[in-house]
This record gives structure tokens, sequence and C-alpha cells, in this order.
């Protein structure tokens, strides 16, 4: 199948054009298309590329054997393949399953000074092992965090171009309501991409059958993949608390109180021994973590409960692999995305949010008498986001907007089921318009 277009093409190619680019390091979880990328983009726009993947070819560890000095790994590497060739100017030096070797990122700051090559470094972001040796080059090199599609790349994948997509945005920017059959397509095509979610292995195999039959199998292969990794590259005890908080949050998130609790997780946990196996989880991009807020105001960092969120799965398509067998068939069969109590709903608004750039928030009073699903800033504007399973009032919403207490808050976004509309300063979206709210907000409501 022809390569399906990504968000991290534009991003290569302005990194390629800038005359003062630095190394790159390209990270993301497991299996979301680093490679395909970096290597497309390798062959269409140099002259030679130098590819070294640390786990095929393992001996290449050797490299750094005299050093970090770019000489010194050019020649340890002319050693073990005498066929490479290092053009100044032109090379692209890739590496590869940069988890492997994290070591190889103390190099970068001998390649940026150097000049001669470029180089860009791939892997999962896993373990301890890599922040630190990574913070040797810190000021000589650039950082992209490449993530599984989102919904505009699906689009693409389906055939869709840009103007579909910024006419998408320019309904929400003049509140014009979708027509009935733009409703219908765009419902429909998100239903698919909640189910089969964004990892390139699952998009492919919908793509070229337009069928789900078989994506289940993909899904919890790479379920399965994603905990053996946890088995590999987390350390001692670590390894069966990560597993467990992994394997909690499908349950946790289908009851009505979301909040993640690690009592639930196995008899005697203390949050204090389980902090760092959820923070192990979002570093390697499985998960998003949306904080407690301690109050709905600004700024949102720093203020909220380190003991109290929830967990999110970074994306859906594994959340919806992960449920139980009768759920499973209500979503597949019925295109049921109420199943799991909105779960769903709120997993695949909070990861268009995180892939948007916004780190999650939400608020729940602690007496339970309100609360609200997600808060974003726009410029000086604190946003409530609400995500109904099904239409109804926005009860939350419209508390936040009109009590003085709140006084950041001015207006909110609902997505729903419903069409595009705004009503008592709320302004309401349908779900698939989610990806779009960065741009919408900058149009619309920054100062």
């Amino acid at each position: 199948m022809a390569y399906m277009r990504r968000k991290i093409d534009t991003f290569l190619l302005e990194w390629k054009r800038n005359p003062d680019r630095k190394p790159l390091i390209v990270k993301g979880s497991r299996q979301v298309g680093k490679t395909e990328s970096i290597s497309r983009f390798g062959a269409g726009n140099f002259e030679n590329v130098l590819n070294i993947n640390f786990i095929e070819e393992p001996k290449y560890k050797m490299i750094t054997a005299d050093g970090y000095k770019t000489d010194d790994i050019i020649r340890n590497i002319s050693l073990i393949d005498p066929s490479k060739r290092f053009i100044a100017g032109k090379t692209l030096i890739f590496f590869d399953e940069l988890q492997e070797f994290p070591e190889i990122s103390t190099a970068l700051k001998s390649f940026c000074i150097d000049g001669r090559f470029d180089v860009i470094c791939s892997g999962s972001v896993l373990g301890i092992n890599y922040r630190r040796a990574e913070s040797n080059s810190v000021g000589y090199k650039t950082d992209f965090v490449m993530q599984s599609f989102d919904f505009e790349e699906f689009l693409w994948a389906k055939g869709y171009d840009d103007t579909f997509i910024t006419d998408m945005l320019d309904h929400m920017i003049s509140q014009k309501p979708f027509n009935d059959l733009e409703m219908s397509v765009c419902k429909s095509l998100f239903i698919d991409f909640c189910i089969i979610g964004g990892m390139p292995a699952v998009v492919r195999e919908h793509i070229a059958k337009d069928i789900h039959e078989g994506i289940l199998d993909i899904q919890r292969q790479l379920i399965s993949d994603y905990k053996e990794d946890i088995r590999k590259y987390a350390e001692g005890m670590d390894q069966t608390r990560i597993l467990n908080v992994f394997n909690q949050i499908p349950p946790q998130l289908a009851k009505d109180n979301k909040k993640f609790q690690i009592t639930k997780v196995t008899s005697g946990a203390r949050i204090r021994d389980y902090r760092g196996c959820i923070d192990w989880l979002n570093d390697a991009g499985i998960i998003n973590i949306c904080h407690c807020l301690y109050f709905p105001e600004l700024p949102l960092k720093g203020n909220y409960n380190e003991t109290k969120y929830k967990l999110y799965f970074a994306d859906n398509g594994l959340l919806v692999a992960m449920l139980d067998e009768e759920a499973q068939n209500d979503l597949r069969t019925n295109k049921n995305l109420g199943v799991y109590n909105g779960a769903l709903y709120e997993n695949i608004v909070g990861e268009a949010l995180a892939k948007c750039g916004y780190e999650l928030y939400y608020y729940k009073r602690d007496n339970s008498t309100l609360e609200e699903d997600f808060f974003i800033r726009a410029a000086s504007k604190l946003i409530p986001v609400e995500v109904k399973a099904k239409s109804g009032k926005a009860k939350a919403l419209k508390t936040l907007i009109n009590s003085e207490k709140y006084s950041d808050i001015h207006c909110g976004i609902k997505f729903s089921g419903g069409n595009i509309g705004c009503s008592d300063n709320i302004f309401t979206f349908p779900y698939f318009c989610a990806f779009l709210l960065k741009r919408y907000l900058a149009e619309c409501w920054e100062d």
C-alpha cells in the first residue's frame, strides 16, 4: 500500500530547510510510524542516507567505544561496514530504535558542533536511561513527539484533502451548521476512527479492505507488544505494577466516577508506590494523564492535585481493543459509542486535545456537586470543555460561566452528537470537530 501522509512530513521538510538545524530526536510510542516517515523523508531529500537500527544490528552499539566525537563514531561505523559513505553536506545518519542504545544521544552535541552531517534519532520513550543520557546534549538537539494518527491524518488516508478539512473549520468559525449529508459522512468516518484508532498498521488494514474484520486481532497484538515492552524496559517490581495500572484503565473508565483509584489496582496499593508507574506509561506515550484542578482558574500549571487524576489511552483504538466482549460486539456491530458510560467519548476528545498540544485538566468539586471534563487555555481565557455522550443540558458549563466565583471563565465548549450551535455562551460542536479546536480558538478567541 502507498505511503500514508503524516503531519511529521511537513515538520521534517521545515527542519531540512532550516540552515541552523540541529540533530533531531523523534520520540513516540512504539509502532506509530516513526521509522517509515523518516526513511521516506531521507530517501527523498538526501543524496546519501545511513540507516543504523540498534535492534536489528546490535553490533553498532560499539561505535562509541572511543568516545562521542563525530570523527571517532564515523571511523567505527566504517570499521563495521566499509561500504557506508559519508558525504559532507549530503548525508543523513538515521539512528533508529534509540531506546536500545540511548548513549548515542550523548554524541548529538558533537554532531551539532561539527555540522557536516545531518542526524535523526528515533525511538520509543521507555524507561529512565534515555532521559539520563540525552541530558548531555541539551541545547544541541531538536525534539519532536510523533503520535498515532489523529482524525485529520485518518481523513487524509481515506482520500480527503485539505479543502475538506478547511471547510469543516469554516463551519466552526462561521457557526454554520453542517447539512444532513455532511453530518452523515463525517459521523460515519469519525465512528470508524473511534473504533479502529490511529495506529498505522490498523489504519492500513482498514483502508486496504474497507471493513473492520481482522482489525481487532491487530489491535490485540499491539496491546501484547506494549505489555512485552513493559516487561522488557521497566525495572524490577515496577513491571508488575505498570501492567496492573495498564490493565485497570478500561474498567475504571467504565465507572461513573472516572477518577483513577490506585486502591482498585491491587489490594493494599498506595499512591506513592504507583505514581512512578503512571509517569512511565505517560512518558512512553501509551496514556494521557488528566489532572484534577484545585480550582478552575488560571494558571493551570501547578494548580492541580497530584493525587487525583483520570487516565486515558493515547490511542482510542487500543482502549477499544481492551473492552469486554459484550462491549466489543455492541460497539463494532451497532456502532454504539455510548458503551462504558461515555468513556469512549471522553477518551477520544482527550486524545484529540492532547494531539493538539494541550495538557489535560479536569475539575470535580469535593462534594461532587460540580464536575467538568476538560479545561484548556486560550490567551487569557480559561475554557471549560464538556463531552456529552448524549444530547442534553450542560449544567456544569452554565454554572461555571454564570457564577461570579469563576472569574476566568466567560464561555464554554461542548462536544456532542448534535450539530453546530451556540446558546448562553456555550458553543456546541460535533465530536468530529475536536481535532480542529486549537485552530478554531486561534481564529476566533485569541486576544
